[in-house]
């Protein structure tokens, strides 16, 4: 993606953070036609001292596996909170509206998981990670309609081998950066992440102290 470098976050712990917080992603690779084929899905972010991997899993009747089977790179990307910036924020009125956001992009290489027990691991992995209530349920609904279920699904395997983060939050505009907190704490949910994440990067607007 277009990453200009005060936009660029370099940090390892921004980019986890934000596919575990925002873990609903676009798969993308291409088509038997090479054209972009797109499935939206949450994937489990397992961190492993060799890297990064996301687990995740399509409805059989979903091409995309057999995509992914055949040319195995493709990019996965995240969406974390977002909001329009109004040029009201600026003290000077020689501006113009933007749009600020968080999102991470990720190259990966997919294994296929096709065995009934490691798809039933990777779904239990998912249900660890939104609902761990309901993995009682599902041992409780029987092997015969387990199977049954995993049957159709395929799941993957997804290695990490790069890694982009943009956090675009105004940050070389400073002179703005009070007002466009005060603005965003008046909002909704994604306004005030954002303000969350401006704390985060130490932004406030006032002149660090040369030491």
């Amino acid at each position: 993606m277009y990453l200009p470098q005060q936009f660029n976050s370099k940090n390892n712990s921004d980019a986890i953070d934000l596919m575990r917080q925002h873990p609903f992603a676009s798969l993308i690779s291409v088509d038997d036609a090479s054209f972009p084929f797109v499935s939206h899905i949450p994937l489990h972010l397992e961190v492993r001292e060799s890297g990064l991997v996301l687990w995740g899993h399509v409805a059989k009747p979903n091409p995309h596996w057999r995509y992914l089977s055949k040319r195995p790179q493709a990019l996965v990307t995240f969406l974390g909170p977002h909001a329009y910036l109004s040029p009201r924020v600026y003290p000077d009125l020689t501006r113009v509206p933007t749009w600020n956001y968080l999102a991470v992009h990720c190259k990966v290489s997919a294994r296929l998981v096709e065995d009934p027990m490691e798809k039933d691991d990777l779904l239990k992995m998912l249900i660890g990670e939104h609902e761990p209530a309901y993995a009682a349920q599902w041992r409780s609904l029987g092997e015969d309609y387990q199977l049954k279920m995993l049957a159709g699904i395929v799941g993957f395997e997804l290695t990490i081998s790069e890694v982009q983060c943009k956090l675009k939050l105004n940050q070389h505009r400073p002179e703005a950066t009070e007002t466009t907190k005060a603005l965003y704490a008046c909002g909704g949910e994604n306004e005030q992440s954002l303000v969350r994440w401006m704390d985060r990067l130490g932004m406030t607007g006032k002149p660090t102290s040369q030491t």
